[in-house]
């Protein structure tokens, strides 16, 4: 055997990460194969390989016994006194049995089994580097689409960006840049798939870690994220720490953070609201950028009304109840919107009690004006 494939063993541990003994366990099973097809061999066979003398042979072991019957499973008690004068009979001794013209199929054997693990390696490897991607976000460039797929190159493999997962308000071009967010990776016979959003709200949490240093170090913490890809979000953030503002860290200086971040979602409209453990603080932050008069909580059906002014109820509900939708999913609590009036008729809020919401929400006003 050419010491050739043993430098390209050595070269392909270095430089691809397969180990080399791996490698010499397929290609031993290979000519064990190769040796009992072509040359109709029992099951008995195993192959020796010595890398120092770039050498190889096919053992046989075969029982000595004083009459043989069957050459391929026995040996006479003579052949094996020839070999060594201790054997006995009903020992098990190894008989070389290589044939003259073995080391064309030994090539052959090793080129196809050398392939085969290095394609195989390379997937283990490349399913190994990304397995931990999940969860996470990936830069890539679009390389082609199709009806079903816009395929993202990532670097060593081509990621699947499902239909369902594309943002309706996105165009994608081949050669586009964009972030990805890595929903899955499977590894099946033809090698990884890697699968990736960029509607799902794990994007937006991921990259307010990327652009939020007080996000990242765990200073500020994301506790919800409710969104409808390409149109709005709403994200519920919290800081232990009662001298930081969680909502400022976020919005960054002159709103550079989230500028950054609706940049990359496309122009996608992104509220930031402080999340507290009190549902109506909680319920009332989270349907910004509306005012809120009273919320009525029902714990056992984890469900609140929320009443609002009158000339606020469009805002609080929303285009087509997006906002009070978005509200619902960030903090996980049933919302019915009412107004002022509506909340009165139905003995929900008092006539003084109403007045006085009104005159706060108008002093709260002016103030900010």
């Amino acid at each position: 055997m050419s010491s050739e494939l043993f430098d390209a063993m050595n070269y392909l541990e270095k430089e691809k990460g397969i180990d080399k003994n791996l490698l010499l366990e397929a290609l031993e099973a290979a000519l064990i194969s190769a040796y009992k097809k072509n040359f109709n061999s029992a099951t008995n066979v195993r192959v020796d390989i010595n890398e120092e003398e770039s050498a190889m042979k096919v053992l046989a072991r075969k029982e000595i016994v004083e009459e043989v019957m069957d050459p391929q499973q026995e040996i006479s008690l003579e052949e094996a006194n020839d070999i060594d004068p201790n054997y006995e009979i009903e020992d098990v001794i190894e008989v070389e049995v290589t044939p003259m013209d073995f080391g064309r199929i030994a090539a052959q054997a090793a080129k196809q089994v050398v392939t085969q693990r290095v394609r195989e390696a390379e997937r283990g490897i490349i399913y190994g580097e990304y397995v931990d991607r999940e969860e996470d976000v990936m830069t890539g460039i679009i390389q082609r689409k199709d009806p079903r797929f816009v395929y993202v190159n990532l670097g060593k493999i081509e990621a699947r960006l499902p239909e369902g997962e594309q943002m309706p308000t996105e165009t994608y071009e081949v050669h586009d840049r964009l972030k990805v967010f890595v929903t899955k990776v499977e590894n099946s016979n033809k090698g990884p798939h890697i699968y990736v959003s960029r509607t799902h709200p794990g994007l937006l949490k991921r990259l307010f870690e990327m652009e939020v240093p007080e996000i990242y170090d765990g200073t500020v913490e994301v506790m919800s994220v409710a969104r409808e890809a390409g149109d709005r979000s709403k994200i519920s953030v919290y800081a232990e720490d009662q001298e930081i503002d969680p909502v400022g860290s976020c919005v960054g200086q002159r709103g550079q953070r989230v500028q950054a971040i609706v940049n990359e979602l496309k122009g996608e409209k992104i509220d930031i609201v402080q999340w507290s453990e009190d549902p109506v603080e909680y319920v009332s932050n989270a349907l910004s950028p509306s005012k809120v008069v009273e919320v009525l909580v029902d714990e056992e059906d984890k469900a609140t009304t929320v009443i609002v002014p009158d000339y606020q109820l469009s805002l609080a509900i929303g285009k087509r109840g997006q906002n009070a939708r978005l509200a619902a999913k960030l903090t996980g609590w049933k919302i019915d919107i009412k107004s002022e009036s509506e909340a009165r008729e139905q003995g929900l809020l008092s006539t003084e009690e109403a007045d006085m919401e009104d005159e706060d929400v108008f002093d709260e006003e002016l103030s900010e004006d």
